[in-house]
């Protein structure tokens, strides 16, 4: 029996690697809009003070794959020194049924998360926009610089975070990490950060249903990535926004279910449900974006791991990244 491959964290590095990500994800995003694949609830179990175990299976038969992730959450991980977040998945061969790799599930739920946010941003933005502004300084704000990296040509990063250690922290590896010259700017407010931006990623643990981005502070024709909040009514970005900007999602039915600024909208009349356009329909051609104010909130699918995993695995000779 052959072993399956394993993807440490480390193996999932490089411009060249979150390219393919963004690549394939684009690829399964057409497939999804088109009924061609489909992404299954995730299971949660809760169990102690607030922890969580998630499984969360899928398969994109396009590809012949097939994965199953195991998450768990723990709240007081950080201050034992460990990370929040563990996990692993599985990838699968559909034809074979053998497990062909096994793959840092925290590391490969940042990578993906990202690179879904730079995917609206490779079919939303200008190819010459370079100024990217970040609400929130952690694990995932980090992998969005490096994904929205991979497709604009960013020259100056403008920082808020709850605090601004950890924002210097993150400029810090900014200014380290990212390839060629890049500023990084700590602001003291997410307005500032934000103001005449034209790419915004929010990646926030906010539980408030207070915006932390407010709508007029959001220029006309700038895309925001919205990705962050703990819980189903959870609101980074004003729902308001939604109002005047093409609002773009994963999946209709997964974003009504659990994303906090589309529930709301909707409950206040802002917007319909067929307001809402699939991620797949743009990058399929069938939709324009780029000048137009737009607006992606995600929600975080199944899926999105199948399609991350099999990108980073598909090619790897003899076992090896």
């Amino acid at each position: 029996m052959t072993a399956p491959v394993m993807v440490h964290a480390a193996d999932m590095s490089g411009t060249r690697r979150m390219t393919r990500v963004i690549d394939v994800l684009g690829e399964m995003f057409v497939d999804l809009a088109a009924g061609r694949t489909r992404s299954p609830a995730r299971t949660v179990v809760e169990h102690g003070d607030q922890r969580v175990l998630l499984v969360s299976p899928a398969v994109w038969e396009q590809r012949g794959v097939g994965s199953v992730k195991v998450t768990t959450l723990t709240p007081d991980n950080p201050a034992r020194g460990l990370p929040l977040i563990h996990g692993i998945v599985a990838l699968t061969d559909l034809e074979t049924g053998r497990i062909t790799a096994l793959l840092d599930g925290a590391e490969l739920t940042a990578v993906r998360t990202g690179a879904v946010a730079a995917l609206a941003t490779r079919w939303c933005t200008p190819d010459d926009a370079d100024d990217l502004a970040v609400i929130g300084a952690g694990v995932q704000a980090r992998a969005l610089i490096r994904a929205v990296a991979a497709v604009r040509p960013i020259r100056t990063v403008r920082i808020h975070s709850r605090t601004r250690a950890g924002a210097e922290r993150l400029a810090d590896w900014i200014r380290e990490t990212v390839p060629g010259p890049v500023r990084a700017t700590v602001c003291d407010t997410a307005k500032d950060a934000v103001t005449d931006a034209p790419i915004i990623c929010t990646a926030t643990s906010t539980a408030d249903a207070t915006p932390v981005v407010e709508a007029d502070w959001v220029a006309s024709g700038a895309h925001v990535n919205v990705i962050g909040g703990t819980h189903p009514d959870a609101v980074e970005l004003d729902p308001a926004l939604l109002a005047r900007a093409v609002t773009l999602v994963e999946d209709r039915a997964a974003a009504q279910d659990g994303a906090g600024e589309i529930r709301a909208a909707v409950a206040d009349g802002s917007i319909k449900a067929e307001d809402l356009y699939e991620l797949g329909r743009v990058v399929s051609g069938e939709i324009g974006v780029v000048g137009r104010t737009s607006v992606l909130r995600t929600v975080g699918m199944a899926i999105e791991d199948t399609a991350a995993a099999v990108a980073l695995w598909e090619g790897v000779p003899d076992g090896h990244i």
